[in-house]
């Protein structure tokens, strides 16, 4: 028997939907008779092709996960589009809680590679994990870790770092020793405000080095740490140490970098890093205290 439509019925979810809504999702028949190599001939669609456009969202585009929704009329959407969405944006009929279950039967049929199979990733998953798997993808592309500014911008790392050299003017270094100065005229305005990002080369990796002052309550600080231009497993084969110090007295901090999954924020907001008081930079920094004068030193080791 040939199989021409699937009839998705609603599930209410507890609601009372008057009438009966269906939606036909087009399966494409084979027609004519095997050739002599018992193949069939190509028709214009494939099943598994027709059914992963059915999966789309309309709105967003990306694969839809259960619950999968739909409007009366059957007009499908993710769930995410559902929740900032009230009318189909299809029929713009107002949207209940109508669930496409004939939808997700097919959805937890499929196997389905990663989408970043094209960047290396060989994996094939049911369909239904496959997006758990994506949000963690050893191959998914990083973020740009400039913090400076908001950047969009995303790649994999030689691409990252000829972004970060060519638009971001960020300096380049190489080696695993840093000797950084950093001054400011006026330390007593300080905002949350990113200094400084420098890019270092040695053992094979990129490294970024974050300078900014910002504040933690009404207490302004200062804070250099290092983040790992690769996935978190790879970081923990790195330590590194920063030192900071004036007037006979120094800071030291050691640890190990975070990867640049972890976001800018994320690693700030953690302290995870040499925090400086402004009152003790002041006090590295000498003189009148009129002026920030820091210098911070530090050194990158692979872990044995």
């Amino acid at each position: 028997m040939d199989i021409d439509s699937l009839e998705c019925m609603p599930s209410c979810d507890g609601l009372d939907v008057e009438g009966t809504s269906y939606l036909h999702l087009p399966f494409p028949k084979a027609h004519g008779t095997a050739v002599a190599n018992g193949t069939m001939p190509q028709s214009g669609i494939s099943p598994a092709t027709s059914i992963r456009e059915l999966l789309e969202c309309p709105i967003c585009t990306n694969f839809m996960y259960p619950p999968i929704h739909q409007c009366r009329n059957g007009h499908t959407l993710c769930s995410n589009c559902k929740t900032v969405h009230d009318w189909c944006p299809t029929c713009r009929l107002e949207l209940g809680d109508i669930r496409c279950l004939a939808l997700e039967k097919v959805a937890e049929s499929l196997e389905l590679p990663c989408k970043y199979s094209t960047l290396g990733c060989p994996e094939v998953f049911p369909y239904n994990t496959k997006h758990k798997h994506e949000s963690q993808c050893l191959f998914r592309p990083y973020n740009c870790p400039y913090a400076g500014s908001e950047c969009f911008v995303t790649g994999d790392i030689p691409f990252l770092v000829s972004h970060l050299r060519d638009d971001h003017k960020v300096d380049m270094h190489t080696g695993c020793t840093f000797n950084h100065r950093y001054v400011k005229s006026k330390p007593h305005e300080v905002e949350n405000a990113t200094w400084m990002l420098t890019v270092f080369h040695c053992f094979g990796q990129y490294f970024c080095l974050h300078f900014e002052a910002f504040q933690i309550g009404m207490a302004p600080v200062y804070m250099a740490f290092l983040r790992f231009m690769g996935d978190v497993s790879d970081a923990r084969k790195f330590s590194y140490s920063l030192e900071v110090g004036g007037a006979g007295r120094k800071l030291i901090w050691e640890g190990y970098p975070r990867s640049i999954r972890d976001s800018h924020s994320m690693v700030r907001d953690s302290l995870d890093g040499l925090i400086i008081h402004r009152s003790m930079a002041l006090f590295f920094s000498g003189g009148d205290k009129k002026e920030l004068k820091l210098r911070v030193t530090g050194r990158i080791w692979k872990e044995q």
